[in-house]
């Protein structure tokens, strides 16, 4: 990739001639964070960014992803023991009924993303993203501590599913919360040309969470029998988490700060009347790029977890197989692909396997339908998996970079939770009605390939802004 600023010590002289030849005068550049001037206001390496790979490197992604990681592992693990979590706080006396209201919870935590987003991205512009992201982690060990430590409805009665829900409500505010600082101090502490690699680690995170998760439940599956799990075993994963979060706090409170204090606003409020006022359109198309990737993520899950088990009539642990090797192609892919985005450049990372992944669903989804075993069904998730994650890993890293520092936090925190919620939150409801209203197993595909037209279109408008990259 270009690099607008690479040649600017070797050519300051030269362009002073130009400027003095043309009659054009001086114009004094504000340091911006993000901006190689900003170095000053971020201890490190030179120019305040760690070397490609060296321990400041490697403890600055550490810092970012274990977050995010966090907040996946909760996630799957809530999925995971939903059963059980049903016939705990819920108990109806039907287990389906159990279970619903148990999904619903689950459901819930989208509820709040969106205000995670807008209150901890202006508090992360404001304040700094290195605060923003110890919050973060303090709110994710409360409401994991909480769903762990709660009594079960046949103690506490109502209060226990009421408090489950509290539970959930504070888990979305904090995932709200979560990707924005992590991801924007990851690409402004990125050496320059490793942004794309840096940026990557969000989605990369993600998947790790997932196989944590995973793993974590095949292990308590292996050594438990079904009534400890009942009774007790369900709230080991969220101990787990819960003694993951001391940890990740260490971790931030070591790494430096990249927000440039000079270029902050006064309030949170000046944060967010700017972002809204003066940079709508980066915000909408930012919006915009997220249907493609979220439900093209949660299609994969869906199929490889309740349309395995309620179409396929394949046994769960087939599902439960082809979810864990698409989570480490996931995982594996979103590296290469930011890789790829430092070589090549960000927007033909972000564009093509989009298209290939658009071009290829609908023939997965026959060829999984046809076959019905889990060779082909995990041999599928892996190629699509390969990339979405390719794809939406650059996309992420992609977004920070068409805002000012300024608003920079805000602008990908609310974009993102905000797209999160309306299509990821009713993703799994859209592909359930689909199937359900039209017989056709196949039909969710087409909801899928219409939502990465939408996300293809909207990156190809991203416009990102040279003070951060420069390339075009």
């Amino acid at each position: 990739m270009a690099d607008a600023d690479a040649s600017m010590g070797a050519g300051t002289q030269a362009s002073t001639v130009l400027r003095s030849q043309r009659m054009e005068p001086t114009v004094e550049r504000r340091p911006l964070a993000g901006s190689s001037n900003a170095g000053a206001a971020r201890p490190g390496g030179s120019e305040g960014r760690p070397e490609a790979g060296g321990p400041s490197a490697r403890l600055n992604v550490a810092a970012a992803i274990i977050g995010n990681a966090l907040e996946f592992f909760d996630f799957g693990i809530y999925s995971a023991y939903a059963v059980f979590l049903g016939r705990a706080f819920f108990p109806t006396g039907n287990a389906y009924t159990s279970l619903l209201f148990s999904v619903a919870t689950f459901g819930v935590g989208f509820v709040t993303r969106p205000l995670g987003g807008i209150v901890i991205g202006a508090f992360a512009d404001r304040h700094g993203r290195k605060p923003a992201m110890t919050l973060t982690i303090w709110l994710m060990a409360a409401s994991t501590g909480m769903i762990g430590l709660l009594p079960p409805y046949s103690a506490i009665g109502i209060a226990a599913p009421i408090l489950l829900v509290l539970a959930r409500l504070l888990q979305g505010f904090s995932t709200g919360g979560e990707m924005g600082p992590a991801t924007t101090f990851l690409v402004e502490s990125a050496p320059r040309r490793r942004r794309g690699l840096f940026g990557s680690w969000q989605l990369a995170s993600q998947n790790l969470g997932a196989v944590f998760a995973a793993l974590v439940g095949v292990s308590i599956s292996q050594t438990l029998p079904e009534s400890d799990i009942e009774s007790f075993g369900w709230r080991i994963p969220f101990f787990i988490g819960l003694c993951i979060a001391p940890v990740g706090i260490y971790i931030r409170n070591r790494v430096p700060e990249t927000l440039n204090k000079r270029s902050a606003h006064a309030s949170a409020g000046a944060v967010l009347a700017d972002l809204f006022g003066q940079h709508w359109r980066a915000l909408f198309f930012c919006f915009l790029v997220i249907p493609g990737a979220t439900i093209g993520q949660y299609y994969l899950s869906y199929t490889a977890t309740t349309f395995t088990i309620a179409t396929l009539k394949l046994p769960f642990a087939t599902g439960f197989l082809a979810n864990l090797t698409a989570a480490v192609t996931g995982l594996v892919f979103s590296l290469i692909g930011g890789h790829l985005g430092d070589r090549i450049g960000l927007r033909p990372v972000a564009i093509w396997p989009r298209i290939l992944y658009a071009l290829l669903v609908l023939p997965a989804a026959m060829l999984i339908v046809a076959e019905r075993n889990g060779f082909v069904l995990g041999a599928s998730l892996a190629v699509l998996m390969a990339l979405q994650a390719m794809s939406g890993a650059v996309t992420i890293a992609l977004i920070p970079k068409c805002f000012p520092a300024s608003v920079r936090t805000a602008g990908l925190s609310v974009g993102y939770a905000t797209g999160v919620a309306v299509f990821g939150g009713s993703a799994q409801f859209v592909f359930t009605w689909l199937i359900a209203n039209t017989g056709d197993p196949l039909s969710p595909a087409w909801w899928v390939i219409a939502s990465n037209l939408v996300t293809i279109y909207a990156v190809l408008k991203l416009r990102p802004l040279r003070e951060m990259t420069g390339e075009a």
